[in-house]
């Protein structure tokens, strides 16, 4: 199924089987997308919030294995307990979205597992990713900035180019990750783990100031 440039007012898609759909240039407002199988679906340049909205579409527990998300306007959406392994989403805005209990991991037993997700350049802002596991993922160049990352561990995933809010460093868990060209602001080594963790020479100063140490140029 391909579809191009329609708009979706209040259409309720829940329970419906999307798997492979294709999107491009189309509006969804308001509509109800819980349980719904996306698996494979792909979404161009679509919006998934009306102008001036304070609330997106339902994802609720739907099947959003492999589908991508392509310069879409996903703002408020939300994902509470979707299963998420493998999605993509690239260049989208993301503001406010509630991904409370989603998973981005293939639970292989009781602990072994591994996480897939391609979550770049993407606005994150105020985004609730409270507790949530995406590790080894490319999570490069996003906006975190106010989102809720209380518990959740972003271990071993590329981070770089990426801002942060000050407050954020200790709500999660980024050992092994790619911190390159992203500000550091608020990052007091003293209180975070910062085991295999990557950044670039010119950052030295910024993880160093809370330390009281001045580092002077070569």
């Amino acid at each position: 199924m391909t579809i191009y440039n329609e708009t979706f007012d209040g259409v309720d898609f829940s329970h419906q089987d999307l798997s492979n759909a294709y999107y491009e240039g189309c509006k969804f407002y308001l509509c109800n997308f819980s349980r719904t199988n996306l698996r494979d679906a792909q979404f161009v340049d679509c919006s998934f919030i009306e102008q001036g909205a304070i609330e997106g579409c339902h994802f609720e527990y739907a099947d959003l294995r492999d589908s991508s998300f392509k310069s879409c306007k996903i703002a408020m959406a939300n994902f509470k307990g979707a299963n998420a392994f493998g999605i993509e989403f690239r260049e989208c805005d993301l503001k406010g979205a509630n991904f409370s209990q989603a998973s981005f991991s293939n639970q292989i037993n009781h602990q072994m597992y591994f996480c897939s997700a391609y979550i770049t350049g993407c606005n994150l802002s105020y985004a609730n990713l409270e507790r949530l596991c995406i590790e080894k993922c490319d999570l490069f160049e996003n906006k975190w900035n106010g989102a809720n990352l209380q518990g959740a561990s972003f271990k071993g995933s590329d981070l770089s180019r990426s801002s942060f809010s000050e407050d954020a460093w200790e709500q999660f868990k980024f050992q092994e990750s790619d911190l390159c060209h992203c500000e550091l602001e608020g990052l007091d080594p003293r209180r975070v783990d910062l085991t295999g963790v990557k950044i670039c020479g010119w950052q030295q100063e910024q993880l160093l100031e809370p330390l009281g140490l001045i580092v002077l140029p070569e």
